[in-house]
Order: C-alpha cells, then structure tokens, then sequence
C-alpha cells in the first residue's frame, strides 16, 4: 500500500563532499525521500532524548547496573529478532 502525504518543496545548504555522498546512498529511492528519512530519524531521536531528559529528572539517572542489564535485553532482543529472520519466522504481533 503506497501513501501519498503532502509536500513542500525547500532550499538547503550541504557541504558539497556530504551531499555526494548522500546521493552515492540515496540512489534509487531518490535524495528526498532519504533526507526525509535522516530528518525523521533525528527527530524521533531527539523525542527520545527529551523522554530520556524528563524520566531523569523524575526518577534520577540510570545506574550502571541498570545500563548493563538493559543492554544485555538488547542483545536478547537482537538474537531473536536474527534467529526469526534466519528461519522465515514473521509474527509481527508476538512477542519476542
């Protein structure tokens, strides 16, 4: 299913050597669609870090064993999202 959501065309500035580079990536999806792509990335990146931001100043920062407990999930995670795609598994709505 393809949607169509309006758009509007700007003006930027880019360092000549990035915007080569950017193009060589884009390739067929074209450089709009990947500039557009990099900008919601970053700002969902930075919703997270304002999330990241406020549950610091409500709960205190996160301690070193919370850290390394929350990356060894990640890596759980990992492992079983790679072991679903390395045997065809697809159910979006299971749980790992």
């Amino acid at each position: 299913m393809v949607s169509y959501m309006a758009t509007k065309k700007v003006t930027v500035t880019i360092p000549e050597d990035l915007l080569d580079e950017i193009r060589a990536d884009a390739a067929e999806r074209g450089l709009s669609a990947y500039v557009a792509e990099a900008l919601r990335f970053k700002r969902d990146r930075d919703r997270l870090l304002e999330l990241v931001d406020w549950l610091q100043e409500e709960h205190g920062p996160v301690t070193e064993d919370e850290r390394v407990a929350a990356l060894g999930e990640l890596e759980d995670l990992d492992a079983e999202h790679e072991r679903r795609r390395a045997s065809g598994q697809h159910n979006a709505g299971e749980a790992a």
